[in-house]
């Protein structure tokens, strides 16, 4: 028997499925942002929602291009973005440290992990008045405070990453007469970077968080001292263009951080077609 296979039917399905998550992943999510300015921008024109209450999209413009045109509005992100970039790394980077040493080894474990746990429960912002009394009004404070607030995300995803390996894996790779430190770099990590990156990403939201309150104290930049600025001119439009400057800082963080996720667990099923799209 002889089987003739069509090799022309397949390839136009494949390419039109290709086009569809294309369209999906660009055009789609931007459909809902775009048509709430649109009828944000017609509410304000014909009334309905008055100005002096909350700006018009097009008045939120013109406060951005005024400040560009003098040059406020780049340094002000500029700085922003300076003081998260700094904090967040510090924070990560001794975060998935602390993750690393008492996810992997048991007596770090019983010495670390209880006090740590307990000073997550802190409430990082509520140690402003102290963070001001020690290292004053200076950049410290907010650095400190940013790297706080991205710290514990990173500790509580690396340990749990870490200790929720599947064991047959570890059995596996024994097996294979792979040493702790071959075992350590080809398994444990591979199969908990996962989670690892998932609390990077949270790390990322609440180091924008934190910067919101840390620029709103006593600062001479950033975008929280425009907002503080113009709380005092009564200037509604600046405020809202400041809140819509984090969230845009926000997105753009967390998109920075899916494409690093993507291409890292690139060899994982879940994440190798969206790598190919």
């Amino acid at each position: 028997m002889t089987v003739v296979a069509d090799v022309t039917g397949p390839s136009q399905p494949s390419r039109s499925g290709a086009r569809g998550p294309i369209w999906r992943s660009v055009a789609l999510p931007w459909l809902l942002p775009i048509g709430l300015l649109l009828v944000w921008q017609f509410l304000s024109a014909t009334g309905i929602i008055s100005t002096a209450i909350v700006p018009a999209p097009s008045d939120i413009w013109d406060a951005a291009r005024q400040l560009a045109e003098r040059g406020e509005l780049q340094r002000d992100i500029l700085v922003s973005l300076r003081r998260v970039a700094i904090g967040f790394s510090i924070g990560a980077f001794g975060g998935l440290l602390l993750g690393l040493s008492v996810g992997l080894f048991e007596p770090v474990h019983d010495l670390f992990d209880r006090s740590l746990q307990m000073i997550r429960t802190i409430p990082h912002l509520a140690l402003v008045p102290l963070m001001i009394l020690w290292f004053g009004i200076g950049e410290e404070p907010r650095l400190i405070l940013v790297a706080m607030g991205s710290l514990f995300p990173v500790y509580l995803n690396t340990v749990g990453g870490i200790r929720n390996v599947d064991p047959k894996l570890v059995e596996l790779g024994k097996s294979y007469g792979l040493g702790r430190a071959e075992l350590v770099w080809s398994i444990i990590l591979p199969a908990a970077l996962q989670p690892i990156l998932v609390g990077m990403r949270y790390a990322l939201g609440v180091a924008w968080l934190t910067l919101v309150v840390g620029e709103t104290i006593a600062s001479r930049d950033g975008v929280g001292y425009l907002v503080q600025n113009a709380r005092e001119l009564l200037r509604i439009d600046i405020i809202v263009l400041a809140i819509i400057l984090y969230a845009i800082a926000g997105w753009m963080s967390d998109f920075i951080t899916c494409l690093i996720e993507r291409r890292l667990l690139r060899w994982h099923p879940n994440y190798a077609d969206r790598v190919k799209a």
